[in-house]
């Protein structure tokens, strides 16, 4: 039979021994529960100082000057979290869930976005981030255009791929102007898009992935009668499916 006493006496050191061979595995059990909690209840209180306290370098500009943005532009948006099961080693995936109001000219602009944060952590700190699966909408029609957005999850590199953007009840003899774009990665709302007449009932564009693995982003716009709706959509670039 093996020595208890020689399994208690190496018990604490093999802990500490997997423990520090594996610091990651720790560091994300306390992100799992404190980060999580402590950063959605940082950005609905506008407090961006626990961000700057816990993104690295780059992350640390990048990320707040985002989130500001939103906050700035939707002073009401409440933020929601939630941690998804990761398929990519050594990373973290957080849903967030963004929503605000705000009144432009007397008009009600209701924002409406959801994306995937995926990072790792080092050294305790959240390191090399990119913010995939994005979709956010800004309209003011109070939902009453009915629209249906069709853009991949994500394609193939250098393949050809379909965007369809459709009206489900378009307007006989009325004018419906609009436009799409892709643009950079970092510049989620500012976008300068030249409006076109629509004359086929909505957007319906078919392009070509970029030939490297990335994110891709596209920006659009469709004025209605009833209103106006802007979107944002990123396409997850890819070698392999």
């Amino acid at each position: 039979m093996l020595n208890l006493n020689l399994l208690r006496n190496i018990g604490f050191p093999l802990y500490l021994f997997v423990y520090l061979i594996l610091p990651y595995s720790a560091i994300t059990q306390t992100l799992k529960v404190d980060f999580i909690r402590n950063l959605e209840t940082s950005l609905n209180k506008r407090d961006l100082e626990f961000i700057r306290k816990n993104f690295r370098n780059d992350e640390n500009q990048n990320i707040p000057k985002q989130f500001s943005k939103i906050i700035n532009d939707f002073p009401d948006s409440k933020w929601k979290i939630k941690t998804l099961e990761s398929y990519i080693p050594n990373k973290e995936i957080l849903r967030i869930s963004v929503s605000g109001r705000k009144i432009v000219n007397g008009e009600m602009h209701i924002l409406e976005s959801d994306f995937d944060y995926v990072f790792s952590v080092l050294n305790g700190k959240i390191d090399e981030a990119t913010i995939k699966n994005l979709f956010t909408t800004i309209r003011n029609d109070d939902n009453r255009i009915d629209i249906s957005f069709k853009i991949p999850e994500k394609v193939l590199t250098g393949s050809k791929y379909d965007i369809d953007i459709i009206l489900n009840k378009p307007l006989e003899e009325v004018i419906i102007t609009g436009a799409i774009k892709a643009h950079q990665v970092n510049s989620l709302f500012e976008q300068e898009i030249l409006l076109e007449p629509l004359a086929s009932g909505g957007i319906f564009k078919m392009t070509r992935a970029p030939s490297k693995p990335g994110i891709q982003i596209w920006s659009g716009i469709i004025a209605h009668p009833e209103g106006m709706i802007t979107f944002t959509k990123s396409i997850d670039i890819v070698d392999k499916m």
